[in-house]
């Protein structure tokens, strides 16, 4: 049985894993928003980013890529991405169904928001967010870097999500 990882911000364009394939896919009854604060990656304490996190928001859908972890690298993949995932316990590891666009069903390692956890932020304005993300940094770089690379690697895979490229845009507006 294959191991997938659904995708839906920087393991779309760093899963820092071996892929086997990977294809479009919906999870339902999840969307993606930056309603996670980053204290570590993408933000310090003092200063915190904005990071990606699905919220559970029933009916809707979160578009993204599930991935197939390549045969053989599964346990250290999960011990991998319980390192990078689960740094704050801000993320739930789950598993969960994911559509497929070719109509498969496949169960795959989603980390979601815990709504309980200090990091959550799930009710900041657009412009809130940007005007985060223009100028936070954290270990791993520039909240913007972030932003920019996953808005990018979405509508380079065909995927549109209206909220992430306004704030691509705004954000480059007001970056400083």
């Amino acid at each position: 049985m294959s191991m997938w990882v659904f995708g839906y911000g920087s393991l779309l364009w760093n899963p820092g894993f071996e892929v086997a394939q990977s294809v479009i896919g919906t999870l339902p009854h999840y969307a993606r928003s930056f309603c996670m604060r980053s204290i570590h990656h993408r933000g310090t304490e003092e200063a915190p980013g904005l990071v990606l996190a699905l919220d559970q928001q029933p009916g809707k859908a979160c578009e993204g890529v599930a991935l197939e972890v390549t045969a053989g690298h599964e346990d250290q993949t999960l011990i991998y991405l319980r390192e990078r995932e689960l740094i704050s316990s801000a993320y739930v590891e789950k598993e969960l169904s994911v559509q497929l666009v070719n109509g498969r069903e496949v169960t795959a390692l989603v980390y979601v928001i815990d709504e309980a956890h200090e990091q959550y932020c799930g009710d900041l304005a657009l412009e809130e967010q940007a005007q985060i993300i223009a100028r936070a940094v954290g270990g791993r770089g520039p909240n913007t870097e972030y932003l920019y690379n996953t808005a990018e690697h979405l509508t380079s895979v065909g995927l549109h999500d209206p909220a992430l490229e306004w704030l691509a845009t705004r954000v480059r507006e007001i970056a400083v």
